[in-house]
């Protein structure tokens, strides 16, 4: 009897007592009120160029020379935008980005595939079948990924100039060239990319699949493969956006008929020839900031997963 009173008066002391556990946060607290400021000011700092460069390249030139780069366009054009792609000047050329366009999908897509297959193999190499000075060649491609890239111009003129000339395959001053240049410095960090990302998948499973006969290429494509889709994405949102948002490569190792579409972008941006028409400049700046921008808005949480998954553990 004692305990049922004892029982039916606990809830009653809870309720007197107070609400136990910690004290719910304020929306508006100084805390929340900061750091959202402070959010939102550097949001807009981003944000403002773009808006800025958006507005001015669907304004006709009498609109622009009225001087309020911020006001919205009275009346939009997309002249500037095609002008842009298909008629704009860079030199001798008059054909645009266009050309430069499709010279950077040629670079791109056999750069990105050589790179990461490259760097797959060699950071699963290195991570789950060690060999005799595995941790010397590991860090002499640390090393390698820290080396500026303008030290290394020149040397590698040399090379592709000789290397050409000994296979009878044109190397300097052509696209495939640059793919091979890209290729090579981008293996680096993807090794140690994948190599750390390796490292972090239990040990287990490996064993296991060895157990079971896999080989070497078995439990490659069997079972890393299959877990790596995060790490994949990260290596190619890298890459995607180094190689075609490069300039100081596709400036010294290619020439004007095979110009990336960074070059032509400068060569119409800074042309002498005639009147500065902003308009243009800005559509042919956005134009040229597309693909980046929508490979990682695509897949830009897989990226996130990716370098929290072990793209940055060792």
């Amino acid at each position: 009897m004692l305990n049922t009173v004892k029982a039916a008066e606990d809830p009653v002391r809870r309720v007197l007592d107070g609400p136990r556990g910690a004290r719910p946060k304020r929306t508006f607290s100084r805390t929340n009120i900061f750091l959202y400021g402070t959010l939102i000011v550097v949001a807009l700092y981003y944000l403002l160029p773009l808006y800025v460069m958006l507005v001015t390249s669907v304004k006709g030139m009498p609109e622009i020379r009225a001087g309020n780069v911020f006001a919205p366009p009275l009346e939009i054009t997309f002249q500037p935008w095609v002008k842009a792609w298909a008629e704009a000047c860079t030199g001798v050329n008059c054909e645009g980005l266009s050309r430069g366009f499709w010279n950077s999908v040629r670079i791109l897509i056999p750069s990105v595939l050589l790179s990461i297959s490259i760097a797959l193999v060699s950071g699963y190499t290195l991570s789950k079948w060690k060999f005799k000075g595995s941790e010397v060649f590991f860090t002499i491609l640390i090393v390698g990924a820290f080396i500026p890239y303008q030290v290394m111009l020149y040397p590698i003129v040399i090379i592709l100039r000789d290397v050409g000339n000994f296979l009878g395959v044109q190397l300097f001053g052509s696209l495939t060239g640059l793919v091979l240049v890209h290729s090579v410095f981008g293996m680096p960090i993807l090794t140690l990319l994948f190599r750390n990302y390796f490292a972090s998948i239990p040990e287990e499973l490996f064993k296991a699949a060895r157990v079971d006969g896999a080989g070497f290429w078995g439990i490659l494509f069997r079972i890393m493969l299959p877990m790596s889709l995060p790490i994949l994405v990260v290596a190619i949102i890298l890459q995607v956006t180094g190689i075609w948002n490069d300039f100081l490569f596709g400036v010294v190792y290619t020439r004007a008929d095979s110009y990336p579409m960074t070059v032509q972008l400068n060569n119409i941006v800074n042309s002498v020839q005639g009147i500065k028409e902003y308009n243009v400049n800005m559509a042919a700046t956005l134009l040229t900031g597309l693909v980046p921008l929508f490979v990682y808005f695509v897949s830009g949480k897989l990226f996130v997963r990716g370098i929290a998954a072990g793209a940055v553990k060792g």
